[in-house]
């Protein structure tokens, strides 16, 4: 009898197959120790999600994963079953921070920024005070006192829709300058460009723009900076369109506008044929009197009163 053939031995859970950038992956300097993974509060959905440390806590970056079924990887030797493949990517960190400052913006005084981030269900967010971009950039969401070598920071909206515009329109530039479709003639799925005049509408791009950074903001900032960017509200396709014209080919459900059941009904009658066979004329000339049809032999006997319930 044959023996099976043994599989190789699966990899240890804490291995994965990453994509990241050089400023993650860079060897780290003695004194800062290695990046970490760690659970922060998601700042558009509130939920926990992955994101990554770098060396010193200097940069935070968010891990993303793309995940199929049934997929695995050859890692030497070995035979890693998680198929997913992390990518690991700088993030702003004050996408972060924002959901604490406006919640601590309630009380209506400046605070010490340490003090804002106090997180009992992630306690990892102290970090983000280590990021150099901490520093340099809190002064785009916040208004700033300084007293004595202490400095105090308050939330501020019109400064934080500001620093978004320019998030927005340096996004706008970058999809430009990559020669990115994203007007109505696009394909969604394989950004292919379908018509040439479709894809150069100022609008498409902010709107497009608008939805990538609304993925690391609230929905309420989301609301917020639509109406300052100064976009008008899309109206609904049905809405807009005349009920007399005639509906496009779609790929999404019609809903039936008439009662379709009415052509079940015994009083819809077919138009004949133009020709007739010949058993269909030879059948027409036979008199038909006193005859029934095939019908009336399956059709219900009236009822003589109504059932009572």
């Amino acid at each position: 009898m044959s023996s099976k053939k043994k599989r190789s031995p699966n990899t240890s859970n804490d291995m994965w197959v990453v994509v990241a950038a050089d400023s993650a992956v860079a060897a780290p300097r003695p004194q800062d120790g290695d990046p970490v993974m760690v659970k922060l509060r998601s700042p558009s959905t509130g939920v926990a999600s992955l994101y990554m440390f770098g060396s010193g806590n200097a940069q935070v970056y968010e891990v993303k994963a793309f995940n199929e079924d049934y997929h695995s990887w050859f890692i030497g030797q070995t035979v890693h079953r998680d198929g997913k493949l992390l990518y690991i990517t700088p993030v702003d960190p004050l996408y972060l921070l924002l959901p604490y400052m406006i919640q601590a913006a309630k009380e209506g005084k400046f605070q010490p920024l340490h003090q804002m981030l106090i997180d009992e269900d992630f306690p990892a967010c102290t970090r983000l005070l280590n990021c150099k971009q901490t520093e340099t950039s809190i002064g785009h969401v916040a208004e700033e006192k300084e007293v004595g070598s202490q400095k105090f920071y308050r939330y501020s909206r019109e400064k934080t829709m500001e620093w978004l515009k320019k998030k927005v329109d340096k996004t706008v530039t970058a999809l430009k300058n990559a020669k990115i479709s994203v007007g109505e003639g696009v394909k969604s799925t394989t950004y292919i460009r379908v018509k040439q005049e479709c894809d150069g509408r100022e609008e498409d791009y902010l709107r497009y723009a608008h939805g990538l950074i609304s993925e690391y903001i609230s929905e309420d900032l989301s609301k917020d900076l639509l109406k300052h960017l100064q976009l008008p509200e899309v109206t609904s396709p049905k809405k807009a369109e005349p009920p007399s014209k005639k509906r496009k080919v779609s790929d999404k459900p019609v809903e039936a506008e008439e009662d379709y059941t009415k052509f079940n009904s015994t009083d819809f009658a077919r138009k004949p044929p133009k020709k007739m066979t010949a058993a269909q004329k030879s059948l027409a000339k036979v008199d038909k009197t006193g005859m029934k049809t095939m019908s009336a032999f399956f059709s219900p006997k009236a009822k003589t009163e109504k059932a009572e319930w």
